[in-house]
């Protein structure tokens, strides 16, 4: 019986505390600071150079944070990239999400990420794969594993072009013929 007397006291006591009028100063988050700017689904954008299919991106669902300036991307992304002259496709990325520098065009694919040369019939696999667009290279200082025809190498970071033609791999773990 005490504990329920020293109990109602208690909870009578902070009822009142908190009605007395002293309030505590509160700071206001608006719900709509942290949304995106524009949501799109199923997105499928050309990237064109002088009427050029460059490239072709694919996404379930499209985030755009317009004071950030990125845009973020998930359920699945995939970019073709294609030949310059003929217009067919020469390689294609996957990955679980990314994430484009709105600013700089620059795109970090993340999680299952692989990528698929039609030309030289090689693939890389890893976790994080980094796009400069200026350059046209892709790139990562992750873990990566490469097969081609000729080769299977593995190795801490890596530079390529966008086919897959013409690579490096940075602190190599392992070459299997």
């Amino acid at each position: 019986m005490r504990t329920m007397a020293f109990t109602f006291r208690c909870t009578l006591a902070a009822l009142m505390a908190c009605s007395n009028g002293a309030q505590q100063p509160s700071v206001k988050e608006d719900p709509l600071d942290k949304q995106p700017s524009h949501i799109s689904y199923n997105v499928h954008v050309t990237f064109l150079d002088s009427a050029n299919r460059k490239a072709v991106l694919q996404s379930a669902v499209a985030r755009v944070w317009d004071e950030k300036q990125e845009t973020t991307m998930g359920d699945t992304v995939i970019v073709d990239f294609y030949s310059q002259t003929s217009q067919q496709r020469l390689a294609r990325l996957t990955s679980d999400s990314a994430l484009i520098d709105d600013r700089t065009k620059n795109m970090t694919a993340i999680g299952h990420v692989y990528v698929w040369s039609d030309s030289s019939r090689t693939s890389l696999t890893t976790t994080r794969l980094n796009w400069d667009n200026q350059r046209a290279k892709l790139y990562s200082t992750e873990y990566v594993k490469i097969v081609s025809p000729k080769e299977t190498i593995e190795g801490q970071g890596f530079e390529s072009d966008q086919y897959l033609t013409n690579y490096r791999i940075f602190r190599v773990r392992g070459v299997h013929r």
